[in-house]
């Protein structure tokens, strides 16, 4: 063991000796740079005096050059040294930060504990027991209270269609493009606002595509409007509920049972869902500046919901238990989404709102409107009621009658390709089964075919390239133009090589 000892001892001696010398020789050799200075000075007295011109003029550059190097030498080692100092100072307020907030956050523990223990004391008194539910003979849990329920506004909807349960009285009989044409000519006549044919085109074949629609663009050119004339146009008025920029999960949009009173804070959007369960015919729930707040927040679930391909499996949960005195349509405390349903968002882009992300994008179809139409003459409309089921046969009709051809989807392989290759971007089969829906129908309501897929590449592909570094693919965006030129000619695809030209001029 002892020879161990020895063994070690003259191996750690024998480095810590190197490592003191490696940083001895540094600084000795930086020191002695700087106080060599009378030998650098005797250099120029031999050298000087036997120079010409020409070498006085090297020599002085020379001279200016290393004292040049010295100078930023030392000018570096400065920043270097500031920086850290800086850096550390950061490191130190941020650690008393987080001491303060770990401090704040305990304070507002014990104020919280205080609170319920408080909220507590009040329910005892009105004869309650938080979190002790008793049980019927079905296993329901029973409202402490009686038969008074927690979901007042929900039962409020159970009320009133069982006394006026809704029948539909209008004739079924109409075409998608008679439909485009009846609320065009109702907006135009009765609300006076006027939406381009196109538009109210995308939005028809949008439904066909998505439960989610969102409408984008300036502000004041009718976002908002479309949905509600439409609800009024429907016979059913839109339910519209304000976003706020607060909203941060799902209980901002459904509501939240309160454990203390054992009632549920239900919202307008959790009404205006449930009173659909009720009806045949169809609706809107619009999301009014749906970015105020960051959709994949509050929207989550309800957008993983819709992915599910069966209708079946479009079920929320509301609440962790059962009650007997819960709606009819709440089931061992879950919601059912109804299938005659749409969510339209309205999105502003400026500075007060957040990007909405791809995510959200994939599962949209996003509508622009960005200019107001002009006023147009047209004929006198009523509104009318439209079956949810009828609905959902003409878009069947129309996606046997005008399915999407095989060269549109050989130009979206090719055009697949080339985005791939120039910007490093792929769109994957969502999107293709999107155009399958919206295609047909565009071109059912009064459209073409390479007009609805230059919509759709436009929204849903070519809008990913506002996240992209502009500047540096603009040469690849005028390649595009010339690509699409080429491929479906000159005269088509004015939205994508509209869009194109916009963001080469932003990246100008």
């Amino acid at each position: 063991m002892s020879l161990f000892f020895e063994f070690f001892y003259e191996l750690i001696s024998d480095i810590l000796t190197n490592v003191g010398d490696f940083f001895k020789t540094i600084f000795s050799a930086f020191w002695n740079g700087i106080i060599s200075f009378k030998s650098y000075y005797d250099i120029c007295i031999i050298f000087f005096p036997q120079f010409d011109t020409l070498g006085w003029i090297l020599g002085v550059i020379s001279i200016i050059m290393v004292a040049a190097l010295f100078f930023l030498l030392g000018f570096l080692l400065f920043k270097s040294l500031k920086k850290f100092l800086v850096f550390r100072k950061k490191m130190v307020e941020e650690e008393e930060l987080m001491k303060e907030i770990s401090r704040l956050n305990e304070e507002v523990r014990v104020l919280l504990d205080e609170k319920n223990k408080i909220m507590a004391m009040k329910v005892s008194q009105l004869g309650l027991r938080p979190g002790e539910d008793e049980e019927n003979e079905e296993g329901e849990s029973v409202d402490p209270n009686g038969d008074v329920s927690r979901f007042v506004k929900l039962i409020n909807v159970d009320n009133k269609y069982e006394e006026n349960p809704v029948k539909i009285k209008d004739p079924q009989d109409f075409t998608l493009s008679e439909l485009v044409d009846r609320y065009r000519n109702f907006a135009c006549k009765h609300m006076k606002l006027y939406y381009d044919r196109e538009l109210v085109m995308a939005f028809v074949a949008g439904l066909a595509s998505t439960r989610l629609i969102i409408l984008e663009g300036i502000s004041g050119t009718g976002k908002t409007s479309l949905p509600y004339s439409w609800g009024k146009f429907l016979k059913r008025n839109s339910c519209i509920c304000a976003v706020q920029p607060s909203w941060r999960d799902r209980t901002e949009l459904i509501g939240y049972l309160n454990e203390f009173t054992k009632r549920f804070n239900e919202t307008e959007f959790l009404e205006g869902i449930y009173e659909f369960t009720y009806r045949d015919d169809i609706g809107f729930v619009v999301l009014d500046e749906m970015n105020l707040a960051r959709v994949e927040y509050y929207f989550a679930e309800i957008l993983s919901t819709l992915e599910m391909p069966n209708s079946d499996e479009w079920i929320i949960d509301i609440v962790p238990d059962s009650w007997a005195t819960d709606p009819k349509h709440v089931i061992n405390g879950r919601l059912k989404l109804p299938t005659n349903l749409w969510f339209i968002g309205t999105a502003n882009n400026d500075d007060s709102t957040f990007s909405i992300t791809d995510k959200v994008y994939d599962r949209a179809v996003p509508i622009q409107i960005d200019t107001k139409s002009t006023a147009f003459e047209c004929e006198d409309s009523k509104p009318m009621q439209v079956e949810s089921k009828y609905l959902a046969k003409l878009f069947d009709e129309a996606k046997e009658k005008y399915p999407v051809s095989d060269e549109i989807f050989k130009k979206l392989e090719a055009l697949d390709f080339f985005v791939i290759e120039h910007f490093r971007l792929a769109f994957g089969n969502r999107i293709v089964k999107q155009m399958r829906d919206f295609i047909p129908v565009y071109v059912a309501c009064g459209g073409t075919e390479i007009g609805a897929f230059d919509y759709m590449f436009t929204y849903k592909v070519l809008k990913k390239f506002e996240g992209l570094n502009l500047a540096f693919l603009k040469d690849n965006m005028k390649k595009m133009i010339v690509y699409l030129d080429k491929t479906f000619g000159k005269d088509t695809m004015p939205y994508a090589k509209s869009f194109l030209e916009r963001l080469i001029k932003m990246a100008a």
